[in-house]
């Protein structure tokens, strides 16, 4: 029943990852492709984005893929926690946590999943039981750590560019800012 309970959780979380990721690779399901992935991206702050789309789309299509299929499946997870990682902390950011009001509800869930999948792997009906594919035990958690860690100093690194962006890109406003700021002091 146990591995019948992992196909199960591969089947639906691995398609409908694969499905969720060939919406901005390839524009099916009713998705944008490359270049509406790429604008929603930017409009994100991750710029430009371009790669950004193939990076989101392709571990989402693949990690969805390898779970789907139970092959190589800690990378499949680590692909799913990875993407689904970004998702949180980029577009669901700051928002309460239901998906009706934009949080990361769904995330989560995806995240849990991939992360269950890495711990217990896919069960034996999965073309790594056939194939005789099994990670060492340090190897899922030193991948979980690291995609955990990639994830934090991504996004960290990312809002330090950003708010350098910010800064460089309106020296004037920042400038005027600034003077305000000094006079409205001075006043007091």
């Amino acid at each position: 029943m146990r591995s019948l309970g992992l196909l199960i959780l591969r089947l639906v979380v691995g398609g409908l990852m694969a499905g969720h990721g060939s919406q901005k690779l390839f524009g099916w399901f009713g998705g944008y492709g490359i270049k509406g992935t790429s604008g929603w991206l930017e409009t994100l702050g991750l710029k430009p984005g371009k790669p950004w789309a193939y990076l989101a789309g392709g571990s989402e299509f693949g990690g969805g893929m390898l779970l789907l299929l139970g092959f190589l499946t800690p990378l499949g997870s680590f692909s799913v926690i990875g993407a689904m990682g970004m998702a949180w902390a980029k577009a669901h950011k700051g928002k309460p946590i239901w998906v009706t009001s934009g949080g990361a509800e769904l995330p989560l869930i995806n995240i849990a999943a991939g992360t269950a999948l890495a711990l217990t792997g896919p069960g034996k009906y999965s073309l790594d039981k056939v194939l005789g594919i099994k990670l060492p035990r340090w190897m899922v958690f030193t991948g979980l750590i690291g995609t955990g860690a990639a994830i934090f100093f991504s996004e960290q690194i990312h809002s330090r560019l950003q708010t350098a962006e910010e800064t460089t890109t309106r020296p004037e406003e920042s400038a005027a800012e600034l003077q305000a700021g000094k006079e409205a002091a001075h006043e007091v």
